[in-house]
């Protein structure tokens, strides 16, 4: 179907981005990343050796020296990949709350996302990837075959994420959600270190009045 073997997926928080990238890269027979995951491995790296999550000299050399793998999934336990650590297999564990609590931290270091950075583009260039994040055209993979930037306005993401919370059956708050989306947009697209933005040559869809369906279509319409 296609000779492009390297996807790069940016957008905003709540754009679909990753439900996008999940379903093409399963259509695709690709390996699905969200590079997210990264981030949480070394913050999972740092509490599991005992290193102060605040101590951004520390985490950043921790990034430097510790070598993550994203693999296809091995198991079929709803994991969309495996992640690896020193040959363990921390999929599962990087999801725990304690590691919610402080990848934050974690990520907004600069060496971190530098040595992070130089590893995703290692398994990006290998190709057959479809890489989801933030800067993954403009700074992981400038060179990537296809750059996709899905957006949508932030009321429309905010009621995606308003949706999603009440069909789990927790409390949610329209005004607070769309805050917070907001708020999330401002910090991501004015950060020093690899603002949020579509690479100059992204083909960027607007997916406010789009369903996941017709947007996966779409792109698969530009791979043909």
């Amino acid at each position: 179907m296609t000779k492009q073997s390297i996807i790069a997926i940016d957008g905003p928080a709540a754009s679909g981005k990753s439900t996008l990238a999940f379903l093409l890269a399963k259509k695709l027979g690709y390996l699905y990343f969200d590079t997210g995951l990264m981030y949480r491995a070394i913050t999972w790296q740092a509490l599991h050796k005992e290193v102060d999550v605040s101590n951004e000299s520390e985490v950043t050399k921790l990034a430097n020296e510790t070598v993550i793998e994203v693999l296809p999934s091995s198991v079929e336990d709803g994991r969309p990949c495996d992640v690896i650590i020193e040959e363990q297999d921390i999929t599962w564990e990087i999801k725990k709350p304690v590691v919610e609590g402080s990848v934050s931290v974690v990520a907004a270091y600069p060496g971190v996302r530098a040595a992070l950075t130089a590893q995703q583009r290692r398994i990006g260039l290998r190709g057959n990837v479809v890489m989801v994040g933030r800067d993954i055209g403009t700074v992981v993979l400038p060179d990537a075959d296809l750059k996709i930037y899905l957006d949508a306005s932030a009321e429309e993401r905010a009621r995606r994420r308003f949706s999603e919370m009440q069909s789990r059956g927790e409390s949610a708050d329209y005004a607070q959600i769309l805050a917070k989306v907001i708020e999330r947009d401002q910090i991501d697209s004015n950060r020093e270190v690899a603002p949020l933005k579509p690479a100059s040559d992204a083909v960027v869809i607007n997916s406010s009045e789009m369903d996941i369906d017709a947007v996966l279509n779409f792109v698969l319409g530009l791979l043909k």
